[in-house]
């Protein structure tokens, strides 16, 4: 089965503390009329910090759409790389074993996608299959896993890479006052991820299930705007109580592969916010703890969108050196629909898949080398899903 390896994460340089946040809401909005409800629920994120991809001045500032989104092209440029030589080195791959790349964002936009580039760039081969998704919003990492997922087990012994960029802060709009967007002001900070799913060997998260649940008639609840200025953020009040209408497609998604979702050994948990979390341990009876490595990247990172679930994994990781060997787990990322993408798996260890030196120390070709043949077609049969 495929398995999802250690993912690389990197944030930016610059950061601004929850303090500092607070501070600029009230200098910025003084004489708002819901400033007071905005800066109590900023301060109930538990987002103590969060990394920006260009100073706060210049965060602040804005230029236009256009010059934005050449901001968003620029340091996606500059910092996939790095992430992406990182993930492929800790599945022991070369970016001429990958297959498929899969790059979410929802915080800039290109066309080409940056797929293309990081093709022709940093040496994957020319017939590598590209699987842009940037609408998905925080749900696209999820999505990222499941789609990377259904690749590996259709073509055995594929390889496919994940990659998330997301620079939210290139979203912000100094003229929107709305109080679902003042507070996505102070909850929502910028990283790069990347992961590799495997066809074979590999340590990590074994796929074994995946599925999708939208709720009905939630389109608005979460979506963007697309105005003269750029993506205006909507968060509806409504929100923040999804979870009694999302925890069940997690029990039933995992019922019907024989489990029980509240009695898992690790969740990997998009953490839109604190309440997601708490209500989600609520419905499926989880302790608190159980949801450590998202409340983690939330108080570190705040909301970094479809790159949540891989920073949560990357903490998995890093914990003891990860879980025991069949130790199972479930994977979630939420985002706009209201959609729910939700992983089913277990640990596994594989010595004989060894991680390898960074490839950025080996000298990656600028060109990719002679295609090899693809595997196997498509089989008619292949259930991956639910």
């Amino acid at each position: 089965m495929p398995v999802l390896c250690r993912p690389a994460v990197a944030v930016p340089e610059h950061v601004i503390t929850q303090r500092e946040t607070l501070d600029l809401a009230r200098t910025l909005h003084a004489g708002h009329p819901s400033l007071p409800l905005v800066l109590r629920l900023i301060g109930n994120t538990g987002v103590e910090k969060r990394h920006l991809v260009q100073p706060i001045e210049r965060t602040l500032a804005h230029p236009g759409f256009e010059a934005r989104n050449e901001v968003y092209e620029t340091e996606a440029k500059a910092r996939v790389p790095a992430v992406v030589h990182e993930a492929l080195a800790h599945a022991g791959l070369a970016a001429a074993d990958i297959d498929l790349i899969v790059y979410v964002s929802c915080t800039g936009f290109t066309m080409p996608s940056l797929t293309a580039w990081m093709i022709n760039n940093l040496g994957f081969r020319p017939d590598t299959r590209q699987l842009p998704i940037a609408q998905l919003g925080c749900a696209a990492g999820g999505a990222a896993i499941n789609r990377a997922h259904d690749f590996c087990a259709a073509y055995p012994g594929a390889n496919a890479l994940i990659v998330a960029c997301e620079f939210c802060s290139l979203c912000y709009q100094p003229a929107d006052l709305g109080v679902g967007n003042l507070l996505s002001n102070g909850l929502f900070g910028d990283a790069v991820a990347a992961a590799v799913v495997r066809g074979s060997g590999g340590t990590g998260i074994r796929l074994e299930r995946n599925g999708s649940h939208l709720v009905p008639d939630s389109e608005d609840w979460i979506a963007y705007k697309v105005r003269e200025t750029g993506f205006h953020f909507l968060l509806d009040k409504r929100v923040p109580g999804t979870m009694e209408q999302l925890a069940p497609a997690l029990v039933d998604l995992a019922a019907r592969h024989g489990r029980d979702a509240g009695r898992q050994d690790f969740y990997l948990i998009h953490a839109g916010g604190p309440r997601i979390l708490d209500d989600l341990g609520k419905h499926l009876d989880v302790p608190a703890d159980m949801f450590r490595f998202s409340r983690a990247t939330l108080t570190e990172y705040g909301n970094i969108a479809s790159a949540v679930v891989l920073d949560a994994l990357r903490r998995l990781f890093a914990e003891d050196g990860g879980p025991r060997p069949g130790a199972t787990g479930i994977l979630a990322g939420f985002g706009p629909g209201i959609t729910a993408e939700i992983s089913l798996g277990s640990w596994t260890t594989d010595p004989a898949t060894p991680e390898r030196p960074a490839a950025r120390t080996l000298g990656i070709p600028a060109q990719a080398p002679t295609p090899t043949p693809f595997p196997t077609p498509l089989p008619t049969t292949a259930a991956v899903t639910s």
